[in-house]
This record gives C-alpha cells, sequence and structure tokens, in this order.
C-alpha cells in the first residue's frame, strides 16, 4: 500500500545543471549523466581513476578497487591499505547480490576488558586501538572473486598520483591542521604530513614517495607481503613501539597486534541483508556492520506508518537505533532475520505517534512473537562513539555490474601513526568498540572480534533491476544519511541530487537530535511542536550516490558542498 506522502515543509535544494561530462575534467563536479558507466567519490583523482579502467575493458569491481587505492593517497585521513571495509556487489551476469566484509579485526590477545578505563581520545591515538587491516585482503578477494584485473594492474592509478602529487585543497589543509598536535608527537607522521613542521599550504603539491613504493611493492609481492611478510612484520613493530618524537610527552599506548593476527586474517563473503520497501529490494551490509539491519528496520517501519514525513523519518531512525544497540554486534546468534522481518517491524510502528517517542526509547522484542503493540521494557544502550570520517565510492559499469564500497581508518587520521618509511597511517578502528565495563553488550572487544560498525554500503533494485546505490562517511550517522536519501528519493519526490545535497538530521535514540544549520532553519519549528529537540552538527556526512534514469543512461552524484565536494563522473557523455 502505497502512503500518504507528507512533505513537512520540504525545501528541495536547487542544483544547475550538470554539464556534459569532459574526457578529463580539470575541476570537480559533483552531477553527471551519461552512458558506459559511472563513478562518483569525494575525489576528482580517484574517480578519473575509475573512469579510466572502466574505458581500458575493466568492469565496476576493477575500477572500485582502483579508486579505493587512490583515496589511500589522496584522502589518508579516510582509507588507507592498513584500514577496512565493506563492499556490496551486484554482478549482473549472475543477477546476484554479494557482499564482502573486509572489516579489521582485534588481536587474539585482546580481551572484553582491554579498553576499561582508558580515556577515548588517549585510546585513539595508541598502537591499543590498531586492528589487523582488512583493505588489502578485501581488495584481493573482490578482485579474484569479481574483477578481470590483478591488485598490481588495479594499483598502478595510485601509484601515479602518489608519486606525481596532488593539489592539497582546504579539506586536506584543515584536517591536517586539526591533527597537528598529535602527528607532532609521532616522528614519521610528522615527517610525512607536517613538512617544515607545519601542515602543506593550500595550493601546493603534496606526494607521497614511500606510499608510492608501497604500493609498488605489494602489486609485486602480493597480499602475503602484508599478511605475514615483511609489510607486515613493520606494521605489528610500529604498533607495538610506537616512533614517538623525541621529547613528547603523550602517552601514546602500545598494541596488542602479533604476526600471527595477520597470517590469520581472511576477508569474508557474507549474505546481504535485503528488505522490501515501496515495492523495490533494499540490499545492505549484514553484522558486524549494523548499516544493513539498522537502515533496513527503519525502511521497514516507516512502511508500517500510514503516513511518511520528517517526523517518521527520525522516529524509525530512533527505534532502529534502540534495537541496533541490543542487538547488533560480531556475535552469534544477532536474530537478523526478526529485526528485518514485517511483524517487528509493525511491532515497532504501533510506538510512532504524533508526538516524538520519550529519550531514550527502549528496544523491542524481536523474538517472532508479534501481536498488539506491547510497550518495550528493556534498557537502551547509548550510542558508541564512532569517527566521522571514512569514504565511499559508487560504481557501475557498461554490462550493469554495480559497487557500493566503503572503506575506512576510523578517525580523521586513524590513530595518527604512519608506518616509518611506509608512507600508510594505521586504523584506529578498536575504538568502535564498547569500552565498557558494559556486561551484555553484544559490541564489547574480544579476540579475534570485528567491531561494530555503521558503514552501509546500499543498493536498491526495482523488478531484480539495480535502480540506485548510495553510502557516506560520518560514523554512526551513516545509517541516517542513507535512510535520508532513500526517503528524500522515494517518499519526498526528490530526484536524487536533490535528495542527497538536501539539510540533513541524525537521530540516533539521543536525547537531542543532530541537525545541519539549514535543516534547523526549515524544519525545526514544526519538529519541536512535535517534542522533537535538537542541537548543530555542521556538517553531516558526505555521500555519494549513482541511479540508472532510463535507456542505459547512469546518473552519478557526489556532494556538491560538504567536505569540499565531490566528483561525479561517466564514461561518456553520449552514446
Amino acid at each position: 500500500m502505497r502512503r500518504v506522502i507528507v512533505p513537512a515543509a520540504v525545501v528541495i535544494v536547487s542544483l544547475a545543471s550538470a554539464p556534459p561530462a569532459l574526457a578529463e575534467p580539470q575541476q570537480k563536479v559533483p552531477v553527471a549523466e551519461g552512458y558506459g558507466g559511472a563513478v562518483a567519490t569525494v575525489d576528482l583523482d580517484a574517480s578519473k581513476a575509475a573512469i579510466s579502467v572502466l574505458r581500458k575493458g575493466g568492469n565496476a569491481m576493477d575500477a572500485a578497487v582502483a579508486a579505493g587505492a587512490v583515496l589511500g593517497v589522496t584522502e589518508p585521513y579516510s582509507a588507507g591499505l592498513a584500514g577496512g571495509g565493506f563492499m556490496v556487489y551486484y554482478d549482473a551476469k549472475r543477477r546476484k547480490v554479494s557482499t564482502i566484509d573486509g572489516r579489521e579485526t582485534a588481536p587474539r590477545a585482546m580481551t572484553s576488558t582491554s579498553l576499561e578505563g582508558i580515556p577515548f581520545e588517549e585510546g585513539v591515538t595508541s598502537g591499543l586501538s590498531a586492528g589487523v587491516p582488512g583493505t588489502v585482503a578485501n581488495w584481493d578477494l573482490a578482485l579474484r572473486k569479481f574483477g578481470t584485473i590483478s591488485l598490481k594492474e588495479a594499483l598502478k592509478p595510485a601509484i601515479e598520483v602518489a608519486s606525481k602529487g596532488f593539489v592539497v585543497d582546504q579539506t586536506f589543509y584543515d584536517q591536517t591542521a586539526s591533527n597537528a598536535a598529535r602527528f607532532k608527537d609521532i616522528a614519521s607522521t610528522a615527517k610525512l604530513y607536517l613538512p617544515n613542521g607545519a601542515p602543506p599550504p593550500v595550493g601546493s603539491t603534496f606526494k607521497n614517495p614511500e606510499l608510492a613504493a608501497t604500493y609498488r611493492e605489494l602489486g609485486k609481492r602480493g597480499p602475503d607481503w602484508l599478511y605475514g611478510g615483511q609489510l607486515g612484520k613493520e606494521i605489528v613493530s610500529t604498533v607495538k613501539r610506537p616512533p614517538l618524537t623525541p621529547g613528547a610527552t603523550r602517552n601514546v599506548r602500545p598494541g596488542l597486534m602479533e604476526l600471527s593476527d595477520l597470517r590469520a586474517y581472511r576477508a569474508l563473503l557474507r549474505e546481504p541483508t535485503k528488505v522490501s520497501y515501496n515495492g523495490m529490494d533494499v540490499y545492505g551490509m549484514a553484522p558486524p556492520s549494523s548499516g544493513g539491519s539498522t537502515v533496513g528496520e527503519a525502511l521497514n517501519i516507516l512502511q508500517a506508518l500510514p503516513q511518511v514525513g520528517l517526523h517518521e523519518y527520525l522516529e524509525a531512525s530512533r527505534l532502529a537505533f534502540a534495537d541496533r544497540g541490543k542487538y547488533v554486534g560480531d556475535i552469534p546468534g544477532v536474530p537478523l532475520a526478526e529485526l528485518l522481518s514485517d511483524g517487528f517491524a509493525k511491532e515497532r510502528a504501533c510506538l510512532v505517534g504524533d508526538r516524538a517517542i520519550a529519550h531514550p526509547a527502549a528496544p523491542g522484542n524481536p523474538d517472532g512473537s508479534y501481536d498488539g503493540c506491547p510497550q518495550p521494557t528493556g534498557e537502551s544502550t547509548p550510542v558508541a562513539n564512532e569517527g566521522p570520517e571514512t569514504t565511499h565510492l559508487v560504481v557501475a559499469d557498461r554490462w550493469g555490474n554495480v559497487v557500493a564500497y566503503n572503506l575506512t581508518i576510523e578517525a580523521t587520521g586513524g590513530n595518527g601513526i604512519v608506518v616509518p618509511g611506509r608512507g600508510v597511517l594505521l586504523n584506529n578502528e578498536l575504538t568502535d568498540f564498547t569500552f565498557g565495563p558494559a556486561p551484555g553488550d553484544p559490541n564489547l572487544p574480544g579476540p579475534g572480534k570485528r567491531p561494530r560498525s555503521s558503514m552501509a554500503p546500499t543498493l536498491v533494485f526495482d523488478g531484480g533491476k539495480p535502480v540506485l546505490a548510495a553510502g557516506s562517511p560520518g560514523g554512526s550517522t551513516i545509517i541516517t544519511i542513507v535512510l535520508q536519501i532513500l526517503v528524500n528519493r522515494y517518499e519526498l519526490g526528490m530526484r536524487l541530487p536533490e535528495a542527497l545535497a538536501a539539510p540533513r538530521a541524525t537521530q540516533r535514540n539521543t536525547e537531542q537530535t543532530q541537525a545541519e544549520q539549514a535543516f534547523l532553519d526549515r524544519h525545526r519549528a514544526e519538529l519541536e511542536a512535535k517534542g522533537h529537540t535538537f542541537a548543530l552538527n555542521p556538517e553531516i556526512g558526505a555521500a555519494t550516490a549513482l541511479e540508472f534514469v532510463g535507456r542505459g543512461r547512469i546518473q552519478a552524484v557526489a556532494e556538491p558542498v560538504r567536505r569540499g565536494g565531490g566528483s561525479a563522473m561517466v564514461v561518456s557523455s553520449s552514446r
């Protein structure tokens, strides 16, 4: 049943029509339409790498890996080979959606109490926060299973960018400057990212020859060079003995990673999550990501409501986050099927009324018995700290294959520690665990465990064919960003560029809903009248998306403003 659309005073963001895609554009454009394949990333060099691969006959997975490797150069504070991520992939020939879990893992020496009593910020800048990297294993599995080129070939664009350099923009400068204090305390990091003792100025060319050499050697030696070989030994040494600058007084704790942890690491193929929404199928990432389950549950709740507007969007998100905190983590027995069932959604939807639910919303009981409208009685779990960084890209090719790919090193700048001589920052992914004490929390750390993620690369299908792909960085706000884009597109009638650019709000079962200023300006009064309270968040996410708009034409969409704007490109602007 189609629901009544409640526009809630939605203001459509007007975007200028994008010019026809040039073969080699010299500046980023946020929207591109055309044929033969498309890509959207946050970075022009990464998008150009993906398009180059597509034009040479590579497929969407080849292009996604190439773009991801370039982002490790140009967006090093968000992604890199020492991080991890998740891919959702549609294989057009097999007509099958698959996902790859390249999430970092905890060392086998980590226990549920390893992070207790440590101040969060002190945990971030430490060897203790570094998870066993998954990105290289992710790339390797993705190319072997779904790609057509070798890892060595996929790394070539990144090697070129790292060698020749890229132009420092305001975002790169600002991110370096905001990390300067801790970067100065790590000798290898200061040497690379604070040349002459300061962030590289806007407009200068930044080169990373050490990372170029690392990529080159990785292409030559293969993933085993990391997972048990010399590069792995150097990573372990850096984790255990962080290279402090002489005279630095920062307490940088050593980590627990061993070479055996790297040898044991595997990227994993997992079944995607799937929900039906407005007659379409929405696929996402299963645990240890909470993206697919939480976006999917919220969509199911909205589907069960008689009308959908911004109030309902916030309430569905609030309830889904309550269930996420209670039930989802890298543990056996996550009740995924029940969390995504229509019966559970209807039970949760009956709590949505004209007024905002009292904070905090309690989790529901996904026990398979759904009758009436029981009042939840369980305790709510607070939203854990998650870094606002990460990056996301989407790629489609001429054959109809599609990739949505989130990759990350967690906080802006990861744990702040560059592996000496290798030009790569380590992740601080283990701070995504609950620090505790928190008995029964599904996201407590443990040996070999993968921290719960909010990354939500998402594919939407209509009539068995892909119609949209979307995702974003933003820590736990990723879930609400993807959800809001889908609500904007399919409930509020926006075109995809408008749906992505529209001002955002994020409700994650917190007392106050965080929102961008433009959202507050337009919607605060009407939503406060329904009992919502707000806090300003200057910028929420940096999404990328694409949509198949008919007759073989693809629209690629990136941010027009957030995080400096993104880069959308197509293989050809005409047939």
